[in-house]
């Protein structure tokens, strides 16, 4: 995928009991954001800087969206007790991940496993990618999500 090329078309069931695809986000900035697993140390530090930084990305016309494999008891769960104001979509059959590229083979306690490689879209109000990081780390991510935004938008 690159910049500038139009997003996956995608639905997917969100922890509003709603199922929520690209479409619903026309004419605003969506944040698409893949993580491991609900829970986790890394995982939750980046859904808690996503958090913290909330309403200066809805203050740039931006959404936030979580994706992970997890079920939707589990994303509630995680949503409710880290207090995330945005949705995270359930993607049990990987089909949100496989149109986004971000399942890869990892190496985990010695085994080769397949796994989602921690990456995030920036998708345009037009819905087209506008930027992409993959294998990222958690920390300061948030931010430059942000400031890539605001540079975007400027």
């Amino acid at each position: 995928m690159s910049a500038t090329q139009p997003a996956p078309d995608f639905s997917a069931p969100a922890t509003s009991g709603q199922t929520l695809g690209l479409r619903d986000f026309r004419g605003r900035f969506l944040v698409l954001y893949f993580y491991p697993k609900d829970s986790t140390p890394g995982c939750t530090q980046e859904g808690q800087d996503f958090r913290d930084l909330h309403p200066e990305f809805q203050a740039a016309n931006a959404d936030i969206l979580g994706v992970s494999r997890d079920g939707l008891k589990s994303h509630a769960n995680f949503k409710c007790k880290q207090a995330f104001p945005f949705e995270l979509l359930s993607d049990s059959d990987e089909a949100l991940c496989q149109a986004f590229d971000v399942i890869r083979l990892k190496n985990m306690y010695g085994k080769q496993v397949r796994g989602i490689e921690r990456s995030t879209f920036l998708i345009d109000p037009e819905g087209r990618i506008a930027f992409e990081w993959r294998k990222l780390s958690v920390k300061g991510h948030a931010a430059a999500v942000l400031a890539k935004l605001r540079e975007l938008s400027a």
